[in-house]
């Protein structure tokens, strides 16, 4: 397979972000070895998809289709954590996938293509224990390292079968566990057809600073939030799944905020976060369902909300609190308020607003 070209990037772990600025550069570290890895785990989901679907329009996960993706689960979250552990041995992560569920869970076959898909794409002979081993990378310094990765090899399962949106998510937390770094290949950007042509992007934090470039490699820019203000220019980007969100209630809050015209648009992965860091898109929302006791996990946001603070944008709470990546794999937040900025004050308003009316009535 073509080797793709790799730009620079470094990235300050232990730097205080505020208002998406650094305050204090410490320790510079490079992370072009990320950067690839990313590419080269676009590379094998790209590989995966085009092999397995035959549709560009399917958006079921039954049995048949949920192979495919894990086979893609597994390289992708190889390839990074092979990436991270030879670059930075001592820092601990976070991520979904586990060695001994690859060793004892999935069928010879499936175990096989994975090997073998890390072999073509690595370029180097890669063995089961290799994987095994990549997979549980720095799981075991969990809350004792100074930085934390946090991985997830595929965000948007739904969009990744269908040929749609999807990203690949590499999020870093400092000593105090806050976002303060990130990668994210999204190789439906542009078209939202994840196939092999010219489209597709690589956002991420250099510098303190948020950046996108083709994810086949071409000149980085730097990116930062939409400044409209007019509701009618408004685009608010939110999950196609139900379960992840109340709709509802969100369309009340956006109606009180003064986001009447606003338009709305149904799509996969964390890639809306990415929307919102390079001006595309101006607000992201989960108001959980009532009654809810889901929680969000850590892999789903963290690169994201980096990417939108480096770029200047906001993420909070519903409340306006800071979003926390304190509390293992799962966010201790209600829900979240991401935003270029400009109706982030109005938008924490109009949900407590409907919060204690909910709360009076109940």
């Amino acid at each position: 397979m073509a080797q793709v070209a790799i730009l620079s990037g470094i990235l300050y772990p232990s730097q205080q972000i505020h208002n998406g600025l650094p305050k204090g550069n410490r320790h510079p570290m490079n992370i072009d070895p990320i950067l690839q890895a990313a590419r080269q785990a676009a590379w094998l989901c790209r590989e995966v998809q085009h092999n397995s679907f035959k549709s560009a329009t399917k958006t079921s996960l039954d049995k048949q289709h949920t192979e495919p993706v894990t086979i893609a689960d597994y390289g992708s979250q190889a390839i990074i954590c092979r990436a991270l552990s030879q670059s930075f041995p001592d820092d601990a992560i976070y991520a979904e996938e586990a060695g001994d569920q690859f060793a004892n869970l999935l069928a010879d076959e499936h175990r096989a293509r994975v090997v073998q898909l890390l072999n073509d794409i690595l370029d180097v002979s890669v063995t089961t224990d290799d994987v095994v081993r990549w997979l549980d990378f720095g799981k075991d310094r969990q809350g004792q390292a100074a930085r934390t990765w946090v991985i997830d090899p595929i965000d948007g399962t739904k969009g990744f079968i269908a040929m749609r949106h999807y990203a690949i998510a590499i999020g870093l937390l400092d000593e105090n566990m806050q976002a303060v770094g990130g990668v994210m290949a999204a190789p439906g950007y542009g078209d939202g057809v994840s196939g092999y042509d010219e489209e597709g992007a690589l956002f991420y934090v250099r510098d303190g600073k948020a950046y996108q470039e083709p994810l086949n490699g071409g000149e980085a820019i730097e990116i930062k939030p939409s400044t409209r203000t007019e509701s009618a220019t408004i685009r608010i980007v939110q999950s196609f799944e139900r379960s992840h969100a109340s709709k509802d209630r969100m369309r009340r809050v956006f109606d009180d905020a003064g986001l009447v015209d606003a338009t709305v648009i149904d799509m996969d992965s964390m890639e809306k976060y990415a929307l919102i860091a390079n001006g595309e898109a101006d607000v992201l929302m989960r108001i959980p369902l009532l009654g809810s006791t889901r929680r969000h996990k850590i892999w789903d946001h963290v690169a994201g909300v980096a990417l939108v603070l480096a770029a200047g944008g906001r993420a909070t709470d519903l409340d306006g609190s800071p979003l926390l990546f304190t509390d293992g794999n799962n966010m201790p937040n209600q829900g979240m308020i991401v935003t270029s900025g400009v109706y982030h004050d109005a938008l924490v308003s109009a949900t407590q607003a409907l919060l204690k009316e909910e709360s009076q009535s109940s």
